[in-house]
């Protein structure tokens, strides 16, 4: 049993892709094999930001022989009146590569007709690879392709090197792009800053740990749990937890192949600051970690740099010099913001249109309050509720237009909360206008409030109506308007 690596390197790619590419070769690859009978005892595929690689252990040598019954022409078809071949049967034969002695005649359904059992040696499994292989390249899936080279190949990167070992022989494989040619060989790389040398591989048993050796943890696994440990270690230095979002966590992982955490702070002013925006600010914008007390946030970040760890205090003070900025940023917006109640913000909801033939989010608002009164109506609600959800439905969308909201967009609701309790509002209007948006995808938790039930309720349904109603119906590939996600939400909430 033999074992094959293939490394492809890249320049750096997306980490969304390296993820991707990954699931894609886990799923791919076995079935590519099967297709031509071979099994390996184990598949191993891994992905950095500058290269995908997956090992077969327990390679066969060779496909098993195997036999195979070939129908062929109706006997009357196939011999003339004194049982000599017709040229259909020749045909028959010369194709199959079999001898005149080799077939049978026998009985169907539809009457007899000529049969061979053509045995079939098992191919090389190196013969099999060669032509696999750029199949698994090519066939990978992805957003944002590029060209490169002067070919049309179009990968998320330029490829720029290839590693085909079997055993401990080069396997002769080709990518082609126009006068391009990049052809296999048994040298890598390393990591970039590290061990900028050439490195060359001996034997696919040996890949990991020679990567190891020149600073690339190829196992997307253990770079995780690396970057893990080292996050809590120095969170619980730092007198606090880390707040380790997963989705952060996924796309860190694949930025980096050798995972350095180093911790950075800020100043404890801008605690002030609601800590929605200061985690998104960290999380969303700069990738960091925040770290938590049981009392809120603490003035850390730990952040995740693909180096040097003797660096990590020059690279802490970099991302403390970066946070600083987009913190005092939020702060202006936060204070400038304040200055106004929120319902002053409503008029500036006219410069900015929902929908061409549907007016302004000015207009949606109307249609919004409109449709939350009449379910309103049917809840027979108390003039305390009718109130909290009026006042709700006409300011759901002001923080829109805030300048917080157009720096971060994916704090509207939240901020319109924070705003509201701000500008006087009761806790009720404050809530409804946050819980509105719930959920917001799949895993999102519910919206508690009847206030924002109802206003949720009623965004949708406009949405739904409105957008329908024009035709524009949701296709497989375009949904500009999230109206399967509003539909689900309104099943959801309703249920």
């Amino acid at each position: 049993m033999a074992q094959f690596l293939l490394e492809v390197g890249t320049e750096e790619l997306p980490a969304d892709f390296v993820a991707s590419a990954i699931a894609q070769w886990q799923e791919k690859i076995p079935q590519s094999l099967a297709v031509q009978l071979l099994t390996p005892e184990a598949i191993e595929v891994y992905g950095t930001p500058r290269r995908l690689a997956v090992i077969l252990q327990g390679l066969p040598p060779q496909q098993p022989h195997r036999e195979e019954e070939v129908k062929g022409p109706p006997k009357t078809t196939a011999f003339t009146g004194g049982d000599k071949p017709t040229p259909a049967l020749e045909g028959f034969i010369r194709k199959q590569g079999v001898s005149l002695e080799a077939i049978e005649i026998r009985n169907t359904e539809k009457g007899e007709f000529v049969f061979v059992n053509k045995k079939i040696p098992g191919r090389p499994s190196s013969e099999i690879l060669q032509e696999l292989i750029p199949q698994w390249i090519t066939g990978l899936e992805g957003r944002r392709f590029m060209r490169w080279g002067d070919g049309d190949f179009k990968f998320p990167r330029p490829l720029r090197w290839l590693v085909a070992l079997l055993d401990r022989t080069v396997l002769p494989v080709e990518i082609v792009n126009g006068t391009t040619v990049l052809k296999s060989d048994r040298t890598s790389l390393g990591h970039r800053i590290l061990h900028p040398q050439t490195i060359s591989l001996d034997h696919p048993a040996h890949y990991q740990t020679t990567l190891r050796q020149a600073f690339v943890e190829v196992d997307p696994l253990q770079r995780r749990q690396t970057i893990v440990e080292q996050i809590e270690a120095i969170a619980a230095t730092l007198g606090g937890k880390a707040d380790i979002p997963e989705d952060l966590l996924k796309e860190v992982t694949n930025l980096v192949e050798y995972p350095t955490a180093c911790a950075g702070n800020f100043d404890e002013a801008f605690l002030e600051l609601p800590p929605e925006v200061i985690t998104t600010v960290m999380v969303t914008h700069q990738r960091y970690f925040p770290v938590l007390a049981p009392t809120g946030l603490l003035p850390h970040f730990i952040t995740i740099s693909n180096g040097d760890a003797a660096k990590s205090t020059l690279i802490a003070r970099g991302n403390e010099r970066v946070i600083r900025a987009r913190l005092a940023d939020a702060q202006f917006f936060y204070q400038a913001d304040c200055d106004d109640s929120l319902a002053s913000y409503l008029p500036l909801l006219e410069n900015v249109t929902f929908q061409e033939e549907l007016g302004t989010m000015h207009d949606k608002i109307d249609r919004i309050m409109e449709i939350a009164q009449m379910i309103a109506d049917q809840l027979e609600l108390d003039e305390t509720h009718r109130a909290e959800v009026e006042s709700t439905a006409m300011l759901c969308k002001a923080d829109l237009v805030t300048q917080m909201v157009y720096e971060f967009p994916e704090l509207q609701g939240i901020m319109g909360q924070k705003y509201a309790l701000v500008s006087g509002e009761s806790p009720a209007v404050a809530q409804g206008i946050f819980e509105h948006y719930l959920p917001r995808n799949a895993e999102d938790k519910m919206p508690e409030s009847l206030t924002g039930q109802i206003v949720g309720l009623s965004d949708r349904l406009d949405t739904l109506v409105s957008i329908f109603g024009l035709g524009m119906i949701p296709t497989g590939s375009s949904d500009p308007f999230a109206l399967r996600r509003a539909a689900n939400a309104v099943i959801h909430v309703t249920w």
